[in-house]
């Protein structure tokens, strides 16, 4: 059945079977979205395809999910809408049939260090039951086994496992006094504010060296508690040294510091396991219990797969359905690749990818039907080995009667959709429009970008690069790595690829990521406030404020929304932020300067017939044609080189997917002197078609002279190497080796890991 787009374009539809309704989407227009209308089926397996910047997280993300949480908030949070706030409603016509959504997106599990793998599956919950009906001796309910609970906890690292303590010689020097600059912590230099307060305490004298005080003055020096001082004819509080950074900046979270107090932090600050309870978290008690001469801490740090057969081995009736309960959510987790992980390991510490498997497993668990799950590249991190299984598990949730939307490229998970929407055909404004709608069938033989893409392979290289040397790695054994000895080639492209958990980042962060000359681009999230976006992030502000300048005969700080041209309603951030103490922040667009971030003024001086906050909505393509010349042409064409065309010069950074993160990091270092560069799953949000132009960079930076070492499991990338490295065999303590050190071609002709099962089958050999 046919369907026609606003604008008169006819795009192929197909229907759900009889008695499903559709969620029916008319005139979205989030972000580049150019005015689409479609229906999508209910209970059905929905994959959204596209290059990078079509529109597809606008649509799923933006305009769907968007709209089914802002509902359903409304709903319970109207008494709050007096004083707050509400998040602003998706631009789009109509949207029918919504259905409650929740999003498993790629986000980091919460950072405290309380929660692990085992908190945020409720696996934990489960074995603390069963040892507190089984354990022998019996300590206690559940509680008695929770390093969360008083009743559980380790009293002496209250449940954390571990102990600080703060190395008093990083932050004084003992062989000079207060006067010569004895503190060496960052803010407390000689005559700075506080500085004064302690050197006019009258605890000590600041002309007495440090190593020649009493026991009393190092005491009040270090430790003593808040105490009021005079100081002239004020008074001010003074509390010792160790006492004044413990309560300032030790008890800051560590990510949010500046880049000097992080590494003075790492610096004094020695964490060791907690004496009492080993890093087991546990109360002596907890720990007593066993069940077949296992305790609960023993239980929780074993590898997720070796846990599940010992809980195969418990038979209790009193316990059974808890039983059955927590071995379908362990061997869902194994099921999923994530049985190397252990139930101890703190969630904080998974990888973008790793946390969306935890979350996926946590939902099948749930007893709600007739949701909408929305995932963001659930196959991120996986090799081809594990990606029909995380496909089985989509399924799973959609055959439980729910609506399952997953925003993809890869062509596995595409091939399992009851309904594929394919968005483009370009990215940013060359993007937004329908381009397909209907089976995977019906794609491959449309003539779309992905259509054309879907069984395209890259093809072995029919000559490979010869090593100019190598960087040795002996030794290694970091993590589950078992004595690793290997050689990585320098001057090719070298593939580094495994499992899951097999141990390629530790052997490539842990061992080569620091060495002089090398580069990490990675997906990490980059560390800046609200206000960072590509152009202050790249340095492309700085360029681009002096051509206003220059144009304009003014100040170039005219043109920084964060000096004296920012809008002094919203000081420049072009959205006014409602903090709620037990909310998220919530956003809405300045009034003032209607999110333009400048003054009226600024607002007024033009670069070639664009005002600067013009300037700065452009996507990365666009202001390439607009710079001809000079830093600014330069740096733009780093960031088209690596695929960011689509994205605009102010976009926030907290807004990037870790893949485009990742491609702006590697933009950035192409422009120092570099030789080695280190690349982490650099298809990561990429197309098919993208794939192919990210390999033409990898190959224009090794002919440039560079080396590139790859951590991959796309098909294609193994295939253009020069060089692979396989990792393995499994994940955990089962992987670890290397299992295969050769070309690609050597691999695919005699190799017998689950890489050459994959890459034979990929390259049709």
């Amino acid at each position: 059945m046919g369907h026609r787009r606003p604008g008169g374009t006819r795009v192929n539809q197909a229907r759900p079977a009889d008695g499903h309704q559709d969620i029916q989407v008319r005139g979205a227009r989030e972000n580049n979205l150019a005015d689409i209308s479609l229906d999508i089926p209910k209970r059905r397996l929905t994959v959204f395809t596209g290059v990078s910047g079509s529109g597809k997280s606008s649509l799923v993300f933006g305009t769907i999910a968007a709209e089914s949480q802002r509902m359903i908030n409304e709903t319970y949070t109207a008494f709050l809408q007096s004083f707050m706030a509400s998040p602003s409603r998706p631009d789009v016509d109509a949207l029918h049939n919504l259905s409650a959504a929740i999003v498993v997106d790629q986000e980091r599990m919460g950072t405290g260090s309380r929660s692990t793998v085992g908190t945020a599956t409720d696996a934990s919950t489960m074995l603390r039951i069963i040892f507190s009906r089984l354990g022998v001796p019996h300590v206690g309910t559940s509680s008695a086994f929770s390093f969360n609970t008083p009743d559980g906890m380790c009293p002496r690292c209250e449940g954390m496992g571990q102990v600080s303590d703060v190395d008093v010689d990083q932050l004084v020097d003992r062989e000079l006094s207060l006067n010569e600059g004895a503190i060496t912590v960052p803010g407390f230099a000689v005559d700075s504010w506080y500085w004064q307060i302690m050197a006019n305490s009258g605890f000590y004298s600041p002309d007495t060296k440090l190593k020649e005080f009493t026991e009393r003055e190092w005491a009040d020096f270090l430790h003593k508690p808040a105490v009021k001082v005079k100081v002239g004819s004020n008074n001010f509080t003074y509390e010792g040294l160790i006492t004044k950074i413990t309560r300032t900046v030790l008890g800051k979270d560590r990510e949010s510091m500046q880049s000097h107090i992080r590494a003075f932090v790492d610096r004094a600050v020695v964490f060791a396991d907690c004496p009492d309870c080993g890093g087991t978290r546990l109360a002596a008690a907890a720990l007593s219990s066993r069940i077949d001469g296992l305790n609960i801490a023993e239980c929780s740090a074993m590898q997720i797969s070796d846990l599940a057969a010992v809980v195969a081995r418990i038979d209790d009736p009193g316990v059974a359905p808890m039983l059955t309960g927590l071995r379908e959510l362990l061997h869902s987790l194994i099921e999923i690749g994530l049985g190397y992980l252990s139930l101890d390991r703190p969630s904080g510490t998974l990888s973008g990818g790793e946390a969306q498997r935890v979350k996926m497993v946590r939902h099948l668990g749930s007893s709600l039907t007739d949701i909408t799950y929305v995932f963001d590249e659930p196959s991120t991190g996986l090799h081809p080995h594990d990606i029909q299984r995380m496909n089985d598990l989509l399924v799973r949730l959609r055959d439980k009667g729910n609506t399952v939307l997953v925003v993809e490229h890869k062509p596995e998970v595409i091939a399992i959709a009851d309904h594929v929407v394919d968005l483009g055909p370009g990215a940013g404004t060359a993007g937004g429009r329908l381009c397909y709608t209907g089976d995977v069938a019906g794609l491959r033989a449309s003539d779309t970008l992905t259509g054309r893409h879907l069984g395209h392979r890259a093809r072995l290289r029919e000559t490979v690069r010869t090593p100019r040397g190598h960087l040795s790695v002996k030794d290694a054994n970091l993590h589950n790595l078992k004595d690793v000895n290997v050689d990585v080639p320098l001057g090719v492209l070298a593939v580094v690829t495994g499992v899951a958990g097999s141990g390629k980042s530790s052997l490539i962060h842990g061992y080569l990521a620091r060495r002089e000359g090398v580069v990490v681009a990675d997906q990490s999230p980059i560390r800046g406030s609200r206000r960072s976006n590509p152009a202050t992030y790249t340095g492309l502000l700085n360029p681009i404020r002096t051509a206003f300048a220059k144009a304009n005969g003014v100040k170039a700080a005219l043109f920084s929304a964060n000096s004296e041209g920012a809008c002094p309603k919203c000081n420049g951030l072009g959205l006014v932020y409602t903090d709620l103490a037990m909310m998220a922040a919530v956003a809405s667009v300045c009034e003032q300067c209607e999110g333009r971030r400048f003054t009226p003024e600024v607002l007024t001086y033009r670069l070639n017939g664009k005002n600067i906050s013009e300037v700065l909505d452009m996507p990365v393509a666009e202001a390439h044609e607009f710079f001809t010349t000079g830093q600014a042409r330069a740096i733009l064409g780093r960031l088209a080189d690596v695929g960011l065309g689509y994205v605009r010069l102010g976009q926030p950074l907290s807004t990037l997917s870790g893949g485009e993160r990742q491609r702006l990091k590697l933009a950035i270092s192409m422009a120092e002197k570099s030789s080695t560069y280190i690349l982490d799953e650099p298809t990561t949000g990429l197309h098919l078609a993208d794939v192919d132009k990210l390999l033409a960079l990898m190959d224009r930076l090794v002919d440039d002279g560079n080396s590139v070492i790859v951590i991959e499991h796309h098909q294609a990338v193994m295939a253009h190497a020069d060089w692979l490295i396989d990792i393995g065999p499994g994940g955990g303590h089962d992987g670890g080796r290397v299992v295969f050190e050769g070309t690609p071609a050597q691999l695919v002709s005699g190799g017998d890991t689950l890489t050459a099962r994959h890459l034979r089958e990929y390259v049709g050999a």
